[in-house]
């Protein structure tokens, strides 16, 4: 197993830390991949993130109103649109 100690750095709002080349291998992690990040009984722990894409079903179901703004579109003509 690969095993280095780091340090965390401020990048804007955030935190980050590099992973060394070694780690990301004996994780068989690569650049671009999307990962899952989540704490476990008081551990980080980075995972691939499921390569299957998701349906326009499963898109919608996942929509939440409050969080993302309510509806994208208004419900009555606005404007120019009114006749």
């Amino acid at each position: 197993m690969a095993e280095v100690y780091l340090d965390i750095k401020q990048w804007g709002n955030n935190l980050g830390v590099r992973l060394p080349a070694a780690v990301a291998r004996a994780a068989h992690l690569h650049a671009d991949q999307r990962v899952r990040v989540s704490v476990e009984d008081g551990q980080i722990v980075i995972c691939p993130a499921d390569a299957s894409s998701l349906t326009l079903e499963q898109r919608l179901a996942k929509f939440d109103p409050e969080r993302h703004g309510g509806e994208a579109m208004a419900s009555e003509p606005v404007g120019a649109e009114k006749w």
